[in-house]
């Protein structure tokens, strides 16, 4: 009999995740049917599971604007140094909060805890940025956000819960310092942790506009998700024609909705196929993380 309820049981909650992965993937699906569509086709607002006419017009637009690759090119900068930089200090901020010889250990990580819940607000931050010069500097939209404290409680309670503490003396007997030590058997210990925050860091990074908005002035370094803002908000008919125009386009290539669904896929198309490679750390650097320690 209790064979047969989990039996029942697993039937009921894997259909409930169908359904649920089903509710989540289709709007996505729709969107992507949609950037492909005619905007005739589109209208109707009936169900489609696939473009009944299709084309690559939305995407052809999308691509011949040059703020495009220059976006690209800053969110790529931003993302890519703004990681990296983001896993070194993190790294170091925990395994020394790791190091339960440290001075004043609970009092640095009661400071930093601190500034999880409360923050000086956006003017002082913003006079802040200023006063440092970094006003239209790509360093404005790096710098401020390096550390997350989520991210070094996680990392900090993984070096601890995970890692033995031997492994750390026996080096240290041999002669390695604390830098060789951390780079060097540390470091490599951390693969499913230092995933896990990469992929947040990353994701962190390439969604992000609100800073790009406030620090950065010069088209030239606008960020790509600050480039979809002024698609999906001031892309009128006019700047849609003017494009038609240059392209050799119909007249009823594309409108404002078969546009706005192209450059979204465009623009979320490279942070997710990152997903793929760091899945398989995910599960185990965030439970290990947050649980040991």
């Amino acid at each position: 009999m209790r064979k047969r309820t989990t039996t029942l049981f697993d039937a009921v909650n894997v259909g409930f995740m169908l359904l649920f992965m089903l509710s989540v993937l289709y709007p996505f699906y729709n969107l992507l049917v949609t950037s492909f569509s005619l905007p005739n086709d589109i209208l109707t607002q009936q169900l489609q599971l696939w473009p009944k006419h299709f084309t690559l017009d939305s995407y052809r637009i999308v691509f011949s604007n040059d703020d495009v690759a220059r976006g690209y090119v800053n969110t790529l900068i931003r993302t890519v140094f703004g990681t990296a930089l983001s896993i070194v200090v993190t790294m170091c901020a925990a395994y020394a909060l790791s190091q339960r010889g440290m001075p004043l250990r609970g009092a640095i990580t009661v400071y930093f805890l601190f500034t999880m819940f409360f923050s000086g607000g956006l003017i002082p931050t913003y006079l802040w940025i200023r006063d440092l010069g970094l006003v239209n500097s790509r360093l404005s939209l790096i710098l401020p956000g390096v550390l997350g404290v989520f991210n070094l409680v996680v990392m900090r309670n993984y070096i601890q819960g995970s890692i033995d503490k031997s492994l750390e003396e026996s080096a240290a007997m041999d002669g390695a310092g604390p830098i060789r030590i951390l780079a060097q058997i540390i470091a490599p210990l951390c693969k499913p942790v230092l995933a896990t925050i990469a992929l947040w860091t990353m994701v962190a990074h390439w969604n992000a506009w609100f800073d790009a908005m406030i620090y950065i002035n010069d088209p030239d370094k606008q960020v790509l998700q600050m480039l979809l803002r002024k698609i999906m908000f001031n892309y009128d008919d006019g700047a849609i024609g003017t494009a038609k125009a240059l392209l050799g386009l119909q007249v009823n290539a594309v409108n404002p909705n078969t546009l706005k669904a192209a450059f979204i896929f465009v623009t979320i198309g490279p942070i997710v196929l990152v997903y793929p490679f760091l899945q398989r750390y995910f599960v185990k650097g965030i439970m290990i993380g947050a649980l040991k320690g």
